[in-house]
């Protein structure tokens, strides 16, 4: 694992297809940045997306967090899983529905091949519901080692425009919050917040 000390980004991409999906993705976005150690500086839009692989179950609310921390990519990690915990995420079935899931798509241009943490995420390059929101909280983004995001998204067949390309569908009707220090929301200027309970 290789990667320069400091403050960089960290591209943390959310989903949820079981319970109250919109509440989990809050959730998520509120136990990460609780503390000082990850700061937002962007979170997209709300997209619908098909199950990709996996057995048959409900389709996904999808959206990503962009921010910058300090922490090594294994603190980020355990602090992902740790709030994927809070909402009783299971692992039995690969690939199976599940409350809350959050990968670490990239932090900056750090590089893993630690197959518990490979970096960056080594599916993100040809996922449309990761890089529709995130082409969206930030279009000029790169995937490194991967290329424009742009790029990526439009080989991947979804433009995230409201027809559904490649399984993927914008929500407007639905936004997601953060405390974000450069005041950047992706197009989620109106719509029904999640609810602030924790309840599945």
């Amino acid at each position: 694992m290789s990667g320069a000390a400091g403050p960089r980004e960290v591209v943390l991409a959310l989903g949820s297809n079981l319970g109250d999906r919109l509440a989990n993705l809050q959730a998520g976005i509120d136990a990460l940045t609780a503390g000082p150690e990850i700061t937002a500086t962007a979170v997209s839009a709300v997209y619908e997306t098909r199950p990709v692989g996996g057995p048959e179950q409900p389709d996904y609310l999808n959206a990503v967090l962009l921010a910058v921390s300090a922490l090594p990519a294994r603190a980020v990690l355990d602090r992902c899983q740790a709030a994927e915990r809070e909402r009783d995420r299971e692992r039995a079935v690969r690939w199976g529905p599940r409350t809350l899931d959050i990968d670490i798509i990239a932090c900056d241009a750090e590089t893993s091949d630690d197959p518990d943490l490979t970096l960056p995420h080594p599916r993100a390059h040809e996922r449309a519901f990761v890089l529709a929101p995130w082409h969206e909280a930030d279009p000029g983004a790169d995937l490194p080692g991967f290329g424009p995001v742009a790029d990526l998204l439009a080989r991947a067949g979804a433009t995230g425009a409201a027809g559904g390309a490649g399984g993927v569908r914008r929500r407007g009707d639905l936004r997601l919050t953060a405390g974000l220090t450069t005041g950047q929301t992706a197009g989620l200027t109106a719509g029904p917040r999640a609810p602030a309970n924790r309840g599945g």
